[in-house]
């Protein structure tokens, strides 16, 4: 973390303080002219001159962030923004990147003054809501990976005084809770491969739930030749490090609503097998399971939350290696369902492994099931970076979950999925290929997990390989591997039971 903690509640009386102290206010383009700026920070006895509000008011600015010399703080933040291009991330986004200039100068005590509800209410429905933002983006904001660092910053505690009419301890307790499922994902993602083996993230995961009502199980390497997963025994064949089955089971004290089973790649390193990748591509492939860090994280935030509503979270753990016994291109892979595969390339391995996981949710009869993975570049060509594929033909599970994405702004695109796509993935010698032309390649992956699921289930598969991985669209995704999908699915599950 880049502070050692963050502790909210609401602005009181502002007195003097030893600490080193900065306000912050949100100025809408509607009150620009310095004259209303003045008004605004009058109560805190702030002064600022007019050459600092020459360069606030600049088209080009949107922040000023400055010392100044009266008053009882030593610093001072005017965050500008324009109405009518407020989305529901703005805030999110501009509080997680402060959070990092705070730290920098060793600002331990911040007040917070809430944007005026009328001049946001074209974008949040409630007041809370625009609160709850501002929390997620000071709590993302603050998410660091420098454990293997052997000089480490020195970290303080940040208190936060919030100027807002919400009660904002119940509040914040409620997403720092989120946010902690968030980051425990994102810590298994950015964790190197040497260090999170397919063990290890069971060890992990073990110890997550420790205090939580939810059980984890995991069927080793006998066990899955005892039930004849052969996807994943082939995919995991050639490492040392054997794979699992990862198996957690939530079931609430609580009235079931409904029941779910959500399944996640657990590819905690990918190779590309004997269909090696080049070094640029395998600099990333640590993040191959994110999938599985996304169930990990959903479902203990489900059960932190105490959500009525059960859940089976399934995790293929495999590492995708090279030995003398991998499986090869040309293989014939029988699945835990009976079916058989083709391999046409060993680099396409995160759907053959899911081929067991889903059949195993089949199994369990759940009301649906929702998968999530790293599992084509062909999504991240499609919709760039911070959009995830959604494939699903069931239309009112994907008007749910296209809710939840847009209300936490975690975007998803609905991509064709319909049976036009089935023949692209026909095998002359076994019953399905797993890899089809190189044409609408995330869809095809899409069509071979379908296969394995049983039709009578909604079922619902989301590639998260562009925004499960650290891009610089958002300032809390630029340095490290994100948890995308845990706030996605942590609302879903909240609409879901309600």
């Amino acid at each position: 973390m880049i502070y050692k903690s963050i502790r909210f509640s609401n602005g009181g009386k502002k007195v003097p303080t030893k600490h080193v102290s900065a306000v912050l206010y949100f100025i809408p383009d509607s009150k620009l002219l310095k004259n209303n700026i003045r008004k605004i920070i009058k109560n805190d006895g702030l002064i600022l001159t007019d050459c600092e509000l020459d360069l606030f008011q600049d088209e080009k600015e949107k922040e000023l962030f400055t010392a100044v010399k009266s008053g009882i703080y030593n610093y001072v933040i005017l965050s500008k923004f324009e109405k009518h291009k407020l989305t529901l991330d703005s805030f999110r986004n501009y509080l997680s990147g402060i959070i990092k200039k705070l730290n920098d100068k060793k600002v331990t005590r911040l007040e917070l003054h809430q944007p005026e509800f009328s001049d946001v209410k074209s974008v949040f429905q409630t007041e809370a809501a625009l609160v709850e933002t501002i929390l997620e983006g000071l709590l993302l904001g603050n998410y660091s990976f420098d454990k293997y660092k052997s000089e480490k910053k020195q970290k303080y505690d940040l208190r936060v005084l919030f100027h807002t009419k919400i009660k904002i301890t119940s509040l914040s307790e409620k997403v720092e809770s989120l946010i902690d499922s968030v980051a425990f994902a994102r810590d298994l993602v950015n964790e190197p491969a040497n260090v999170l083996t397919p063990l290890e993230l069971i060890k992990r995961t073990k110890k997550a739930f420790q205090n939580e009502v939810v059980s984890v199980s995991a069927i080793d390497q006998k066990g899955l030749v005892k039930n004849k997963m052969g996807g994943i025994l082939a995919v995991g064949g050639a490492s040392s490090n054997p794979p699992y089955l990862l198996i957690l089971k939530y079931k609430p004290k609580a009235r079931v609503k409904r029941k779910i089973a959500l399944v996640g790649k657990g590819v905690t390193y990918d190779s590309g097998g004997l269909s090696i990748k080049p070094t640029n591509g395998m600099l990333e492939m640590k993040a191959d399971m994110a999938g599985a860090a996304t169930v990990i994280g959903t479902v203990l935030s489900a059960a932190r939350h105490k959500l009525p509503v059960e859940i089976t979270g399934i995790i293929p753990a495999v590492e995708n290696m090279i030995s003398g016994s991998s499986y090869k291109p040309g293989d014939i892979v029988k699945s835990y369902s009976g079916k058989s595969i083709e391999v046409k390339d060993t680099d396409a391995e995160g759907r053959i492994v899911l081929a067991d996981a889903l059949h195993y949710a089949s199994r369990l009869k759940p009301d649906l099931i929702i998968d999530f993975a790293t599992l084509t570049g062909a999504v991240a060509v499609a919709l760039g970076l911070f959009t995830a594929g959604l494939m699903t033909k069931n239309d009112e599970l994907a008007k749910e979950i296209l809710s939840a994405s847009e209300e936490v702004d975690e975007p998803l695109w609905r991509l064709p999925f319909n049976d036009d796509f089935k023949p692209l993935i026909e095998s002359d010698i076994a019953d399905i290929s797993n890899l089809g032309p190189r044409w609408g390649g995330a869809i095809t992956a899409g069509k071979f997990l379908e296969y394995f699921v049983d039709d009578k289930i909604p079922y619902a598969h989301i590639d998260l390989a562009g925004p499960a991985l650290e891009h610089k669209y958002r300032n809390y995704t630029e340095k490290f591997h994100t948890g995308f999908g845990v706030r996605l699915m942590s609302c879903y599950l909240k609409k879901l039971s309600s």
